[in-house]
Order: structure tokens, then C-alpha cells, then sequence
């Protein structure tokens, strides 16, 4: 049987790239020789062993490459073919997929429900950080790259640019809001672009490192907050009039970012939560108004399928937005483990790392 590279989770702290099997294609499946892939901070929680998978699955959920064969029953491809697929890859089959919810398709194929929904490559399948991948249901998720974009102007659309716009989204923005988004990694960057392109009048963004508040100004921020050198909600505060922000977008995943992004908001304000938490939250009793200020907390998870992934990368190649330069770091999947290192470590200012077979 031939074999590929892959690099595979193998216990907390612990990865290895070795040689696995490549994939068996069956009738609704597609195998995806990739061409570029990433790590994302999902990918870091999963080897600081913060969140569960089993040992000897093949990480990574961002695919970009080629159609190297196609099950049976999917048509409308052809071999050859440049795609990506959403890091969420619903089947649109199952109960939640039918209530509208496909990143929630956590009933697929009779499993039983997933906390974290759709999300299959690196998480119950394996996924991404390899030199082939197995996309299932692939009628559902594969979504051709549009000639004249590259690689790394579509690497952030299967998680981080659909993820980050979401938040906006969720959050209900409207022509001249005020938004606040907590934290400037990857995800909160997109975040910023979200919500500029749904219209907000005054986008404050908060972050402790210079460089990512400089490169949010360039993603839409109007101001910019260095939670190190000033108090937070009173900046904020102070920045809208004493009014609060419509809405504010936490990207970061922490207790102290979930409670400012909560004080800053305006009565009736919407809270869209994107981080991914690794302990209980604590909602503070002044804050919530005692369960009376008409707040709204709301979650979600990074929308998958094949029209989500042809809108997003509709928007780059309309130039209403370029992620190319979110790219700071490149890798050959040989050095895929040193990379990992870098990025989880937060070095050398990496925001994001393409890794090439």
C-alpha cells in the first residue's frame, strides 16, 4: 500500500511525523493532494493536551491542493483540480445540518454528538498536516480556487477567515456600530476585516503586541487598545463617549477577555465569542446586570460547506480584502515540528506558518 508523510499527535506535548497509509477513496469521498496547509491555535491546544484526540491521528484542518482522485458518486470535479475544503465539513445530512446549524453537524453518520460539531479533519478523522487528505462527503465541501489566487491568498479561508468573519456576523453589526475585538491573532484579525466589511463606524481592537495593533489598523481598526499600557474598559469607555461598544468580539479564549469584551458593551449589546476555552467561565454579577442588562452572549463555530468557502474566497478575489500577508512564516512539512515550536511558542512575530509537502 503506498504511504505518505503525516504528522500525528501521539500524547500531550508529543508529535511525530511519520508514515501512514494513504487514504482509500470510497463513493462520496475526495483525496486532496495538498499543496499548502497551516497550523492553527486549535492544533496547539490539541498537543498541549487541552483538548482531546486520539493518539496516532494526523492533525491540521486547512486544506489547499489538488484533486488527486474522486469517489463514484461525485461529479462536477475533475482530477487535477485546485480546491480547498472548510476546516468544518458538514454532511448536510444530519439533524443540525437540516435546523440550519451544518457547523454543528455533530450527528453525522449515527457518531453522536461532538462538542466541537462538524469538525472532522483533526479531530475525529484525520486531517490536514500531510501530504494527502481524505475530504468527506466532498460534493458538500469541495470548493474550486478560483484562477490567478495563490495558496497563501486562500489559506486562511477553510478556518481563520471564516472563523473571524463569523464572529462578526454573530455579533449583528450594522452600518456605524462600534465594535470591540479582544485580542489580534490570526482569528481576531479577521475579526477586524469582518467587521468592516459588515459596516461598523468605529472598530476598537485590543491586544498587547505593537506590531499586531499596527497590522489591525490595516485590517480596518479605527483605534487601537495595548491592554499593557492602559486600563482596558476605561479606555474603551472613554473612546465611545461613556456609551459602550454595540458590540464586542472575544478572539482569544481567556476569563480577563471574556469579562472586558462583557463591560464595555452597551446596554442591550451582543458579546460574540469566538476563543476556544480550556476552563470553566465566570460570568461577573456587576457585568451581567444581574441577568438584566438585555445582553446577549452568543457562540460559533466556523462555518463550513462548499458556498461558505466560495463566498470568502469571492471577497479576495474582488480585492475587498488580501490575508496573503498574514503569512510570516514558511515551512516544508519535513520541518513541520519546528514550526509548531514557533508558532506555539510565539516567536519571531509568526502569525501564520504555511506548511508545504
Amino acid at each position: 500500500m503506498a504511504s505518505m508523510q503525516a504528522l500525528v499527535f501521539k500524547g500531550p506535548g508529543q508529535i511525530e511525523l511519520r508514515e501512514k497509509p494513504i487514504p482509500e477513496v470510497g463513493p462520496t469521498d475526495a483525496l486532496i493532494r495538498i499543496t499548502t496547509t497551516t497550523i492553527c491555535g486549535t492544533d496547539v491546544h490539541i498537543l498541549k493536551g487541552e483538548y482531546p484526540v486520539k493518539p496516532g491521528l494526523t492533525i491540521g484542518h486547512e486544506p489547499v491542493g489538488v484533486i488527486e482522485k474522486l469517489g463514484s458518486v461525485v461529479t462536477g470535479y475533475r482530477v487535477g483540480q485546485r480546491v480547498i475544503a472548510g476546516a468544518i465539513c458538514p454532511s448536510f445530512h444530519s439533524y443540525a445540518c437540516q435546523d440550519g446549524r451544518p457547523s454543528q453537524d455533530g450527528q453525522a453518520h449515527g457518531h453522536g454528538y461532538k462538542p466541537m460539531g462538524g469538525w472532522r479533519f483533526g479531530n475525529t478523522i484525520d486531517g490536514t498536516q500531510a501530504e494527502y487528505v481524505l475530504v468527506p462527503d466532498a460534493q458538500a465541501n469541495l470548493s474550486p480556487i478560483p484562477d490567478g489566487l495563490t495558496d497563501e491568498q486562500v489559506l486562511m479561508c477553510p478556518d481563520i477567515m471564516s472563523t473571524g468573519f463569523a464572529g462578526a456576523e454573530q455579533a449583528n453589526i450594522k452600518i456605524g456600530d462600534a465594535v470591540a475585538i479582544f485580542a489580534q491573532g490570526p482569528i481576531g484579525l479577521c475579526a477586524t476585516a469582518g467587521a468592516r466589511l459588515c459596516g461598523a463606524g468605529m472598530i476598537i481592537v485590543v491586544d498587547g503586541l505593537d506590531e499586531r495593533l499596527a497590522i489591525a489598523q490595516k485590517m480596518g481598526a479605527d483605534a487601537v487598545v495595548n491592554f499593557r499600557k492602559v486600563d482596558v474598559v476605561a479606555e474603551i469607555l472613554r473612546l465611545t463617549g461613556g456609551r459602550g461598544v454595540d458590540a464586542s468580539i472575544e478572539a482569544l479564549g481567556t476569563q480577563a477577555t471574556f469579562e472586558a469584551a462583557l463591560r464595555v458593551l452597551k446596554p442591550g449589546g451582543t458579546l460574540s465569542s469566538l476563543g476556544v476555552y480550556s476552563s470553566d467561565l465566570r460570568i461577573p454579577l456587576d457585568a451581567f446586570a444581574a441577568g438584566l442588562g438585555d445582553h446577549r452572549i452568543v457562540t460559533s463555530l466556523c462555518p463550513g460547506g462548499k458556498e461558505r468557502m466560495r463566498r470568502l474566497m469571492q471577497v479576495i478575489e474582488t480585492n475587498r480584502l488580501d490575508l496573503g500577508p498574514m503569512v510570516t512564516h514558511r515551512f516544508p512539512l519535513s520541518r513541520i515540528v519546528e514550526a509548531y515550536d514557533l508558532f506555539s511558542n510565539q516567536r519571531d512575530g509568526v502569525l501564520k506558518v504555511a506548511i508545504t509537502p
